[in-house]
């Protein structure tokens, strides 16, 4: 017997066998979950406030009949469902690209998701009717589709990782099926910034989950400590045991050269094994590349039990390496924020005891809505493609008011 996979907390990925579950047309279900929304992101995401600016901006795009692409940022496990706010505010429902692995965490996701505008992508492999599906929205000009071109869940307001390739050539292939069946008709892109501001007492609020944590290694509670200073000295804990269990021993050194190199030390070697050698791409696109080589034979069933063990280990080491990409080096600084403090903690309590994540708050949520920004059609595609993404991420920035790092590595 196989049992259950060896991974620590919840995983996105799966052996189960992937079906493309597609998007619905439902009124009922939107409006009736949109009554339980405000109650469901306060309990479960300590959301208690909100607002949405830039409201008219999607108005406008929506009275001209235009197909809409809103492009989030994705700081917090909280932003699909949070996307729900936009609806009350434009009175239109959206369409929303989900992981594949979200329909499969159990019966009541796999009924509920579609029914509020969800529908999958299989991150393991070309889903083609996936993105059939996606151009057809957008082409037809169905509702507005949210897809979150990071692609991974951030854990930080200020910083913006390397957007998505794939939502340009979605959006250039919807604008000209657009433009070809409909005389004038377009595709438009809406940036969408959404950030969260902590509203209580920070202290009070992260001392319990510093405590669990510290438990967690065995130590006695830290409560001589300063805040910042007794979650420097946890994170230099936890990169100390991951570089024990990787290299045999604790490294000294600048912790971004410390960072990059455990990154190469746990995904080099499943590189070297898969696809034949490493690539220059940053750790997201890495792990991606990995999952899609390594999932494929798990779905499959045709592995023995020991390669069954040995793939779900790989799998949890890029989940690992995943975490450690997002703890960026000097992210709290001098005099960090209470929503920067709030945010490394919470990526240490997944490090750590991913199965049971606290939740924080209260937290106030602002979406704001961009600028709509045409897609264009002729010319050079990887010209358009990168103009585009680059007026994406120029205006995530701008809303977000946050230096820009680039595309971070």
């Amino acid at each position: 017997m196989k049992g259950d996979p060896p991974v620590p907390g919840p995983t996105v990925c799966s052996e189960k066998p992937y079906r493309f579950v597609p998007p619905r047309n439902s009124r009922f279900w939107p409006w009736f979950f949109g009554l339980w929304l405000k109650r469901y992101l306060r309990k479960s995401h300590g959301i208690h406030s909100w607002e949405v600016a830039g409201s008219e901006r999607l108005r406008e795009s929506l009275r001209a009949g235009h197909g809409i692409l809103l492009v989030p940022n994705h700081p917090r496990p909280s932003d699909p469902m949070s996307l729900g706010l936009i609806t009350r505010a434009v009175r239109s429902r959206l369409y929303v690209l989900a992981s594949a692995h979200l329909f499969l965490q159990s019966r009541f996701h796999s009924w509920l998701l579609p029914r509020v505008g969800g529908f999958s992508v299989y991150r393991e492999g070309m889903d083609r009717e996936s993105l059939k599906a996606a151009i057809d929205i957008l082409a037809n000009a169905r509702r507005p589709l949210a897809v979150f071109a990071e692609g991974v869940i951030t854990r930080t307001n200020d910083r913006l990782i390397e957007l998505q390739d794939g939502v340009a050539f979605m959006a250039r292939t919807a604008a000209k099926q657009r433009a070809e069946a409909v005389p004038g008709g377009r595709v438009v892109v809406h940036p969408l910034a959404l950030r969260y501001t902590f509203k209580g007492d920070i202290g009070r609020t992260l001392s319990p989950v510093l405590e669990k944590i510290e438990r967690r290694l065995s130590w006695q509670p830290q409560r001589n400590l300063g805040l910042v200073e007794r979650v420097e000295k946890l994170g230099a804990a936890i990169l100390a045991l991951k570089e024990i269990e990787h290299f045999g021993e604790a490294r000294s050194g600048p912790v971004s050269e410390r960072l990059a190199a455990l990154l190469d030390r746990m995904l080099q070697p499943m590189e070297r094994e898969w696809i034949k050698g490493t690539i220059v791409a940053s750790p997201v696109r890495r792990v991606k590349n990995l999952r899609k080589a390594i999932v494929p034979g798990l779905v499959a069933g045709k592995v023995s039990a020991e390669e069954w063990e040995r793939r779900w280990k790989q799998i949890y080491n890029l989940e690992v390496a995943g975490q450690i990409f997002h703890f960026p080096p000097g992210y709290l600084g001098a005099a960090p924020s209470p929503e920067r403090l709030m945010e490394t903690v919470e990526r240490m309590e997944e490090a750590v005891d991913p199965a049971n994540i606290t939740v924080n708050g209260p937290l106030h949520l602002r979406i704001e809505i961009g600028e709509a920004i045409p897609v264009e059609t002729g010319g050079d595609k990887r010209a358009l493609s990168a103009g585009l993404m680059d007026r994406v991420r120029a205006s995530l920035v701008g809303m977000l008011g946050i230096a820009d790092e680039g595309n971070p590595q």
